[in-house]
């Protein structure tokens, strides 16, 4: 089972919204990370089918998805940031609606319904109407109509928005579990979410492919460039005004613990920190934290 994205672009008009990527996915969730407008979704609309690469192609073990046709989008689910709904949908219309488009006979549709709406926490609400429901609870629904078929490939475009901490941490290891045998690729700029339960990670910017690799491995790019180091409270904004900061803790005897990220130690009292994956996504994208964009042109 692999899923290639073999040196894809895509061009609107004078915009490359995608440049030359290229991606050889695997069994296992994968991490798709870059901060918004990086070209996250038009990548995944163009593995989904949805939209044609300007240059380049995307295969399934081998084959072109546009030659597969019905038989790729039958192994494959897909959550958009947006997905639609009638407004008058329930949530036991949509799926049933969905589970008809994607061919799944009826009997095995309302088991598989059923076991996911439990998976997903949503029994309850099962006659409600979508429109009436919280964020969270849509885009779980969201959730469970891309599982509906038993893809062999899940693509996820920012799943967890609007998620509370203990919906993220249900849904992360219910991909895990489902990840076991299939592709899983998940677009977000939340690193936490993806972090500790994907296989391997890729990191775009500007439509381009910056890296990829384990969490291990892509941490290593921010050795010697994290630091730690206790203030007092009044320097804060001075640091802050000098440094790419990324937490601040108050102590207390009234003085601040900060991490930041840094060529090197900014003082005497500084010292090295263990890098973490969102160090690296902040070093990468420093307009995440506040920071001017002079980092990857």
């Amino acid at each position: 089972m692999e899923l290639m994205i073999d040196h894809v672009s895509k061009h609107f008009k004078d915009k490359e919204a995608v440049h030359d990527i290229s991606l050889e996915l695997t069994p296992g969730v994968w991490g798709l990370l870059g901060a918004n407008g990086a070209g996250k979704t038009t990548l995944m609309r163009m593995i989904a089918g949805i939209m044609r690469p300007t240059s380049g192609r995307v295969t399934y073990d081998g084959v072109p998805i546009e030659t597969l046709g019905e038989q790729y989008r039958s192994i494959f689910g897909f959550l958009p940031q947006d997905f639609g709904f009638h407004l008058e949908f329930t949530v036991k219309d949509y799926l049933n609606y969905v589970a008809a488009l994607k061919g799944l006979p009826e009997r095995q549709s309302q088991r598989r319904i059923h076991e996911l709406l439990e998976r997903v926490s949503l029994s309850d609400v099962y006659s409600k109407k979508i429109s009436k429901l919280s964020g969270g609870m849509r885009r779980r629904v969201g959730i469970a109509q891309a599982l509906l078929n038993d893809p062999e490939v899940l693509i996820l475009d920012e799943p967890t928005g609007g998620l509370d901490p203990g919906e993220r941490v249900r849904f992360r290891n219910l991909l895990s579990e489902f990840a076991h045998d299939r592709i899983v690729l998940i677009s977000t700029h939340i690193v936490p979410d993806v972090e500790y339960i994907a296989t391997c990670h890729a990191i775009i910017k500007g439509g381009k492919l910056l890296a990829t690799g384990t969490t291990e491995e892509l941490t290593k790019l921010v050795e010697g460039k994290v630091w730690s180091c206790t203030i007092p409270a009044e320097a804060v904004p001075e640091y802050e005004s000098n440094l790419q900061i990324t937490n601040l803790r108050n102590e207390n005897d009234g003085s601040v613990s900060i991490r930041y990220l840094s060529e090197g130690p900014c003082n005497a009292v500084s010292s090295a920190a263990t890098p973490r994956l969102e160090d690296l996504y902040l070093w990468m994208f420093p307009e995440s934290s506040g920071e001017n964009d002079r980092r990857y042109q």
